[in-house]
């Protein structure tokens, strides 16, 4: 097995031309052989389209009615040839790129000469025959000059063309390999800037944690911890009453069951806010007493109508919150924890707290916004990072694999 041999990409343009020259310049020379046997042939064609021109304008010259149509058109066409034969040129520098232009050029000259020779040499038969045969000699050995030039370019040239096109390869290359190292760069740019960015975010949650363990902010949620209890409490002592105090909300206008306004407020305050209505009552709530001797008056007049269990339930309950001081304990428990609550929340010590904390978690909340969106273009990064660093592997792989197949010599590309 051969040594590898490590090369500079950018080193190996001049490596590569001092390996392959045994290959490439002979197959140029042989290409400039092909090219001027070309231009000698269209030579030849081009006298060819000269003698039917001269033919032609001979023949009009005699003002026969019989041929001068006809010599007319050979005239135009002979000019026609010339201009096209003419138009093709033949390359000094000879590359992949200068012989596919010319062979494409020289295919397209030919084409249109045998397009219009099919069209027009039938209409001038059966005159000028010696002129026609000459240039159909000449036509037939352009082409087969054209074709061994086509052929060598399929097959034997195209070594010598691939070895050219290795440099724009190594151009390609290089930029991928450019961009790959603008992605590590900025990777390492994005690692500090999350990295700092995380930091504030810590430092954020440390300054709400010390502001949220403040004796009065730990009285306070814990305050609010009891009210929350205390309201599933009030809520529990008249969950079967939830349905007629709806239901009652549309009788309070009638007669017999109107209210006060204070009472008819309060009403709506006990569906939307249980706690804070029992805890605002005088004591012995005496506004929902009112409501619900109402309610069970309404309901033995059939103004309300309940399913007989949610009746029963709702009827008993009544006459427990009326008749007894069931909700006296309940009441001053909330009514003295709405108190403190208050009082705490007007404190000046609670206000500094709440306005502290709104301003951590305004800026905490600017940093998680910021953190998303790094993290949105960090996944697009890694994405675009990832395709180019595979591109630059393939790419790599596939021009080592070239040179090999120009060389003989295991190639190795370093990036310097």
């Amino acid at each position: 097995m051969s040594d590898t041999i490590e090369i500079p990409l950018n080193n190996v343009n001049e490596w590569l031309n001092k390996e392959t020259i045994p290959i490439v310049e002979p197959l140029r020379e042989e290409a400039k052989k092909l090219l001027e046997d070309i231009r000698s042939k269209l030579g030849d064609l081009l006298e060819a389209c000269d003698k039917l021109l001269e033919d032609a304008e001979k023949e009009m010259a005699k003002g026969s009615r019989k041929t001068y149509r006809r010599a007319k058109a050979l005239q135009k066409l002979a000019g026609k040839f010339s201009d096209l034969i003419e138009e093709v040129t033949i390359p000094e520098e000879i590359n992949g790129i200068t012989l596919s232009q010319t062979s494409e050029q020289i295919e397209k000259a030919l084409k249109t000469i045998g397009i219009e020779r099919a069209k027009w040499f039938r209409a001038i038969a059966p005159y000028f025959i010696m002129s026609r045969r000459r240039f159909d000699f000449s036509l037939k050995r352009v082409d087969d000059s054209f074709k061994n030039f086509t052929d060598f370019l399929s097959d034997d040239y195209s070594k010598a063309e691939t070895a050219e096109g290795i440099s724009s390869r190594v151009e390609d290359l290089n930029n991928f390999v450019t961009e790959l190292r603008k992605f590590e760069k900025s990777k390492e740019a994005r690692k500090h800037q999350k990295e700092l960015l995380e930091k504030k975010m810590e430092k954020s949650h440390q300054a709400l944690q010390k502001i949220q363990s403040k004796d009065e902010v730990v009285e306070l949620a814990q305050l609010n911890k009891r009210i929350e209890e205390l309201t599933q409490s009030v809520k529990h002592e008249l969950r079967h009453l939830q349905k007629p105090l709806l239901k009652f909300q549309t009788l309070v206008n009638n007669p017999g069951y109107s209210l006060l306004p204070e009472a008819t407020t309060k009403l709506d305050e006990y569906l939307t806010a249980p706690f804070n209505a029992l805890a605002t009552e005088k004591a012995g709530y005496p506004l929902l007493k009112t409501i619900l001797q109402k309610i069970d008056s309404a309901l033995d007049n059939k103004k309300m109508k309940l399913k007989p269990s949610r009746m029963r339930k709702a009827k008993d309950q009544i006459a427990y919150i009326v008749s007894k001081t069931a909700l006296l304990s309940l009441q001053n428990d909330c009514s003295e924890a709405l108190s403190k609550k208050r009082e705490l929340s007007t404190s000046g010590a609670i206000s500094e707290s709440r306005d502290e904390r709104a301003d951590v978690q305004e800026r905490l909340k600017a940093l998680e916004t910021r953190k998303k969106l790094l993290e949105a273009r960090d996944a697009r990064f890694k994405k675009e990072h990832n395709e180019t660093r595979i591109r630059v592997e393939k790419q790599k792989k596939a021009l080592e694999k070239t040179v090999f197949d120009l060389s003989g010599k295991d190639v190795r590309l370093v990036f310097g």
